[in-house]
This record gives structure tokens, sequence and C-alpha cells, in this order.
């Protein structure tokens, strides 16, 4: 695996780092948001040529801390040096041009301009006063295919799975040839086989002397890939170490502050399914076809159930969601919902039969990141909440407290921006717009993604107990484990079709991969002939 290696971005030069010492030293960072803190006395030492993980639970203040780092954000008190040098970079474009780059989480591109406007965006290359296309279009397909990326660079980037749009920012933060590379859970809508190549482009970094600092909560891949670690807790930095030095179960508790001991009796009692009889069919769908995407695909989900979708990328699990939801038109197959046959026109009308639907990307289909935590909540009771066009602030205010309070969303205030929410609290949000309306059936695309392990247990403890509650989840989840420890059953997909049906004493991990490896009519339904 060799990195993009391309003359027309040049390498950062700057200053000089003596050998043995830091590239990065972060010290006494302190930031506050309308006086709440969001760091105190945090700090972060980054080695020559290392690959240092950064963790800790959504709202420790990773991303604040990177912020500061990258000119996002003005720290209110504390030290950065970078390369031998005290740096204060006014601008994210400031702290790329003195030798850092920055792969975000949610893809931070332009989604109507081509695959290779983004990749050249800002540093477009040109022939007199012309544009150079012919040569942008040449090295875009050059540069992705050592990504093993091989698409149309000359579409819009929209039009390509959150995995291509991902691979794409890698690739262009790459390209710089910084001397930093931040990678933000880089990882969070991979497939295993993009996953390695990025670790594949990681080790090369490293042995080019380029550092990375990567931010995961998925903690085999920190054990895979990561020489040192820092630990953050409650905007403080609580612990910092060599991977080898500290075990999994130590690394989460150090992380929720919690120990060891304690974290293992609490492990136990995780995922509390509701072992009784099952309620009504809220959803059958049969045969389900949109387009070319769906091609035969078969779901029911009862009251008090939760119900996986599992599958590769490009399986069908999404477009699952969307058919039910009404995102995308049924060209075929038979949808009923409690029973009576339903054809949606827009997701209002599923809406009014009581599906909610929460995105897998939070940031373009979910929150809307200037408006306030409570805009946000209520968005979709907003015509519940108003009389003439005028909402009725005094009951707006009662739901978004009691949801604040329910959740344990970890905010400074209900008019604070949302965007300033660490994601897994924007995804409590999220869980709270569509549980204000009191749905019949949630649906919940990758619900985890890219959040630590303390929310993602809140919120697999929530989804079981509003399962006891009566309520239906159709769940999708790339994480195996999520699926076979929270699930009543799960549905295998591949290429659109439904390929096989795993009830709860049937479900493993081994045998959902064992289903998603074979094709339809390769692996018989649950109850089916052998």
């Amino acid at each position: 695996m060799r990195v993009p290696s391309l003359g027309f971005f040049p390498s950062f030069q700057g200053g000089t780092v003596e050998q043995g010492q830091p590239l990065l030293v972060m010290q006494g960072i302190q930031k506050s948001f309308s006086g709440v803190p969001a760091l105190r006395e945090a700090s972060l030492r980054v080695g020559q040529g290392e690959v240092h993980a950064l963790i800790g639970q959504n709202g420790a203040g990773k991303s604040t801390l990177i912020k500061i780092l990258t000119g996002a954000y003005r720290r209110d008190a504390g030290t950065v040096t970078f390369a031998g040098q005290e740096v204060n970079f006014a601008s994210p474009q400031a702290a790329q041009l003195g030798g850092i780059s920055t792969i975000y989480q949610e893809v931070n591109l332009v989604g109507f301009r081509s695959v290779t406007e983004n990749i050249f965006l800002g540093r477009e290359l040109r022939r007199g006063p012309f544009l150079d296309w012919g040569r942008m279009n040449a090295e875009a397909r050059q540069v992705l295919e050592r990504f093993n990326v091989r698409v149309d660079v000359t579409r819009p980037l929209m039009s390509y799975s959150v995995a291509v749009q991902q691979m794409v920012a890698v690739a262009r933060a790459v390209s710089f040839r910084s001397r930093l590379v931040i990678m933000d859970e880089p990882t969070s809508s991979l497939d295993d086989r993009e996953v390695e190549t990025l670790f594949g482009v990681i080790r090369q970094l490293k042995a080019e002397g380029v550092s990375v600092v990567f931010v995961s909560h998925r903690l085999d891949e920190l054990y895979a890939v990561c020489d040192r670690i820092t630990v953050m807790r409650d905007g403080r930095t609580v612990d910092e170490r060599a991977m080898v030095d500290i075990g999994k179960l130590e690394l989460v508790a150090r992380m929720l502050g919690k120990e060891v001991g304690e974290l293992r009796r609490e492990g136990e009692t995780a995922f509390v399914r509701n072992s009784g009889p099952r309620g009504e069919a809220l959803l059958e769908g049969h045969r389900l076809q949109t387009g070319g995407a769906l091609r035969g695909a078969d779901v029911e989900v009862r009251a008090g159930e939760i119900v996986g979708l599992a599958g590769l990328l490009g399986s069908g699990r999404t477009e699952t969601a969307r058919a039910v939801f009404g995102a995308d038109p049924l060209t075929g197959g038979e949808l009923h919902v409690s029973g009576r046959p339903a054809r949606w026109r827009s997701p209002a009308d599923a809406i009014r039969a009581g599906i909610g639907f929460c995105s897998e990307d939070r940031k373009v289909e979910g929150i809307i990141p200037d408006m306030s935590v409570r805009e946000n909540l209520t968005l979709a009771l907003l015509p519940a909440l108003s009389r003439g066009g005028v909402v009725d602030p005094a009951r707006q205010a009662e739901i978004v407290d009691r949801f604040i309070a329910r959740l344990g969303i970890k905010t400074a205030g209900p008019d604070q921006k949302i965007r300033e929410l660490s994601g897994g609290n924007q995804q409590k949000v999220l869980l709270a717009r569509w549980l204000c309306l009191n749905p019949k059936l949630l649906i919940l695309d990758e619900p985890t993604r890219g959040i630590d392990v303390g929310a993602k247990g809140e919120i697999q403890a929530l989804l079981s107990e509003l399962a006891r509650e009566g309520l239906g989840v159709l769940m999708i989840s790339s994480e195996l484990e999520e699926l076979s420890e929270g699930a009543d059953r799960v549905v295998v997909m591949r290429d659109g079709r439904s390929v096989a049906e795993l009830p709860r004493a049937e479900l493993t991990q081994d045998a959902i991969m064992n289903a998603m490896a074979h094709g339809p009519g390769e692996v018989p339904a649950a109850g089916g002939p052998a």
C-alpha cells in the first residue's frame, strides 16, 4: 500500500523538531461556551511519526480540542506548540497551510460538486486563464485508485454512498502531505475492506514520518493501528500511555470514570430484552421493490420488538428503511402498517401513521446545526404545538425539558445550538424529536454510529425500555455485536433481497456473518427447508 504522492500538492516545510521531541504539544487548554466549561486544563502530546489515539465519551472534549488546534475555535487559555513553534491558527485553512489536515466524521465536502471539484477545492489547476479539467480529472482518478476507489470523478459527490464520500474526504486530506493528519471517526461509514485499506494508508504515513491523531470509538481499531493513547473525560485529560500498557476494560473504565469491577457488573445487565409475548404486527413488508435498489425485501416488526437489519454496504438496508418511511416510492411488493395496506405519497403519510425515522447521516438529514436544541427537538411536533401559526412556548418548554431529562441530554440549556453538542447528545435530540410524537414504530439507521461506549449504552438501554413499553423498533447497524446482543430478530440482506431471518435463539455474530456471505436462495430463512 502506497500513500498518494502527488507533486501538485506540495509538502509542508515548516519548522524543525529535534530527534525525540514531540511534534505537537497542547498544554493547559481551556474553553467555555456561554459560561459552561468544555475544556479544563486539557493536554495532548503527539510524537513524530506516531499514530496517537484520542478517545473519550461524547462530550469529553475531543472535538473541541481538535477544533482549537485547527483554528475553528479560539482557546481561552493554554499553549499549542507544533513542529517546534508556538502556534495559534486563525482558521482551519491556516492550520492546513501550516501542516495539519483534518478528516471529519461527518463528510465536510460539497455534495452537489463533482468528486474532482471536491478533491481540488481551493487549489484548482489551470492552463492559462482556464481550469485544466482534463488534468484534474486524471489526477483525481489517480489519487482515488490508490485507495481502491474507482468511480466516475465527474459525477456529483452526493450521488455516491456515504462510504465513498468518506474515502474521497480521506484522499483529499492525505494528498496535502501534511506533517499531522487528524482522523475523526474515519471508519464510521466504511466496510471491513475499506477499513483495511485506510489502515494501510495510516501505516504508510507513519513510515514516512507523518503523525496521525486517530479518533475512534471502536476499541479494536485503536489496538490495531495506534501506538499511544490519550483519554479525556469531562473536558480534562485523564490518562496518556502506550496502547500496550492498557487493556480494553481498563480503557473503558478510564473513559467512564469507573472501577473495572463496577464496569464488569454493569456489562452483565447492559441488555435487558423483553422476553414476554410480542404484540400486534406494526409493519409487514413482503417482496418490497424500489427501482433497482430493492429487489425483494421482506421485513416484519411487532409491537414491543427490536428487529435488526444486517448486511454489507449496498445490501439494501437503508433502502428498505426509506421505502417503509415513504422517502423512496415502492415499485412492487406489499406494505401493511397496523394491519392496513400502506402506499405512502411522502414521509408525511408515514409520520401520520405513527412511524418515525432517524437517518444515518445526522449532519445532512438530521440536525439543523444553527438551530437550538429546543427547535431541533420539537421540529416534527410544531403543527401540534401551534395555533394560528403561533407556537405555544409554555407547552414547548415543558416537552423539551421532559425529554432532556428523560434521555439525559447533556446541554447548557434548551437554547444552546445543537451543533455545539457532542455526537451522542445530538443523536439523543433526534430520538427525542420522534419520541415526543408518541410513535408506534421507530426506524433507526445506524443509531450509535460514531458515539462513545457510554452514550451507546444509554441509547441501547433506552431502546430496550421503549420496546418493553410496546414500541416497535427497526434498527439498521453495521456492528454485529449490537445486533446479536440487542435485537429480538435479525433480517439479513444482500443485493437488495432478504436472504435470512435469524430468531433470538439462533442470533450470534457468526450466524449473521454466515448469512451475509451467501446469496439469495443459498441461506434458508429460519424455519425453512435446509
